[in-house]
């Protein structure tokens, strides 16, 4: 396994309507890198974004997808999401005000 800086685990939010509701109990929903742990994962986010806790991470990993063209099958990306929950003193992460 490489060395994954705490920069490199965040890829990207998930910007869902599931995903936008948990925000009102403080739960957010990342994109990670494929080999993130959990640890590394609660670091990035204290790192990343000032003033945060972490109280939880529970991630999942999901399969790709089958795709074909014509008579060519193959798969996406595999992909990993976290969802973190922060404890109740923790200020909000920013990049989801005004959505």
């Amino acid at each position: 396994m490489a060395d994954i800086k705490y920069y490199d685990v965040i890829l990207k939010p998930v910007i869902t309507e599931k995903s936008m509701a948990a925000m009102g109990e403080k739960k957010y929903t990342f994109l990670v890198h494929t080999e993130a742990n959990k640890s590394q994962i609660k670091e990035a986010v204290e790192k990343m974004f000032a003033g945060t806790k972490v109280a939880s991470v529970n991630t999942m990993n999901l399969d790709g997808k089958k795709k074909r063209r014509g008579m060519t099958v193959g798969r996406t990306a595999k992909t990993k999401k976290a969802i973190v929950q922060l404890t109740a003193d923790s200020k909000d992460i920013e990049i989801f005000e005004g959505l």
